[in-house]
């Protein structure tokens, strides 16, 4: 299939691959953190396949932003940039984690310090940048935008009130639901098509 000189074509491929990046990474980012409560701690396997869901998450919202229609204002893309900043770092992180042979997320917090602890406050910036600019421009679903800051709202009041770990899982939880219910919209909703082209399709 050609794909050049056709942007309509070239969108719904962008859509498709975002969309289920989008629905599949979060799920993925989900069931590591089952691993690691189930394990007490990491394990090969669970940080080889947290990698592998962190890889996506760097471009996922700027995949989405350069989708939405009518173009989010410059808000929403700050938002995209700072949150794929802070997961390409949680990637790095995990590659630290795995080469390392660290064995839980105390002692990776106490390996990396305040660099992780920044990356995260981007993390939480970003996400809720984006979901006001996705919530004002109401392209996604807005019940997917309000669960993914609900999440990112949990992570931030978590990070500032001592609590336990079960709690943080549920704000990531929370967030990679709505990031899921986004990836679903992309592929599966006629409204994500974008409008047809004058005189029908060719």
């Amino acid at each position: 299939m050609n794909l050049h000189g056709d942007p309509r074509r070239q969108r719904d491929v962008l859509r498709v691959a975002v969309g289920y990046a989008a629905l599949i990474a979060p799920i993925l980012h989900s069931a590591t953190d089952v691993m690691e409560w189930i394990q007490h701690g990491f394990s090969a396997p669970q940080l080889w396949l947290n990698y592998v869901a962190f890889l996506p998450m760097a471009w996922l919202l700027l995949g989405i932003h350069a989708l939405h229609e009518p173009r989010p204002g410059p808000i929403g893309l700050i938002g995209a940039i700072l949150y794929g900043a802070a997961f390409t770092y949680f990637a790095h992180s995990t590659m630290v984690a795995i080469s390392e042979h660290i064995s839980s997320y105390d002692i990776l917090w106490s390996r990396l310090g305040t660099i992780y602890t920044v990356h995260g406050a981007l993390m939480v910036a970003g996400g809720l940048l984006f979901a006001g600019s996705a919530w004002r421009a109401a392209w996604l679903p807005r019940p997917s935008v309000a669960i993914f800051a609900a999440g990112i709202a949990v992570n931030l009041l978590l990070a500032l009130v001592p609590a336990p770990d079960i709690l943080q899982t549920l704000g990531s939880a929370l967030r990679n639901i709505g990031l899921s219910l986004m990836g679903y919209f992309l592929v599966f909703a006629p409204g994500a098509r974008g409008p047809k082209p004058l005189g029908g399709s060719h």
